[in-house]
């Protein structure tokens, strides 16, 4: 199978992408590439706040489940990032126009959807956060999405 954009590996759209290429992807662990560019989220002199590599991160495990998906010839599907244990983030903030490398590994994954990952976002080698993200990805997340029909 040849690499996907990995736009196509993601549920979002237009500049909600924030990651620009898949390097690597396997069962148990994906590389990613983002450059830093102008979003909903930038800062006024082009960086992204350093809470924004959560959602880096985020974006890493969904493209991984993307993936997956793809591989077992199904649909990409809507997951959540639930929250994680700990975020550090070394810096102020992401610079604009930076190359960032996302890696995120699965640390577990139930049945049901529930899963960990172990995930950096480094720039040149150098860490510049980590955090373990505890995801869920259920088998119909409308029933999460939609608003019930009033009475």
């Amino acid at each position: 199978m040849t690499t996907p954009n990995i736009a196509e590996l993601l549920p979002h759209s237009g500049n909600m992408v924030l990651l620009d290429e898949l390097l690597s992807c396997d069962a148990e662990s994906l590389i990613a590439r983002a450059t830093v560019r102008p979003c909903p989220f930038s800062l006024l002199d082009g960086s992204l706040p350093p809470w924004l590599g959560l959602e880096l991160l985020a974006q890493g495990v969904g493209a991984w489940a993307g993936w997956q998906a793809r591989q077992a010839g199904e649909p990409v599907k809507l997951g959540f990032l639930l929250g994680t244990r700990r975020y550090e983030c070394h810096v102020d903030a992401f610079a604009a126009d930076t190359v960032l490398t996302i890696s995120v590994r699965r640390a577990m994954q139930d049945a049901l959807g529930m899963g960990a990952f172990e995930c950096e976002l480094s720039r040149d080698g150098i860490l510049l956060a980590q955090a373990r993200l505890n995801v869920y990805q259920p088998a119909d997340a409308s029933a999460y999405t939609q608003e019930p029909t009033p009475n």
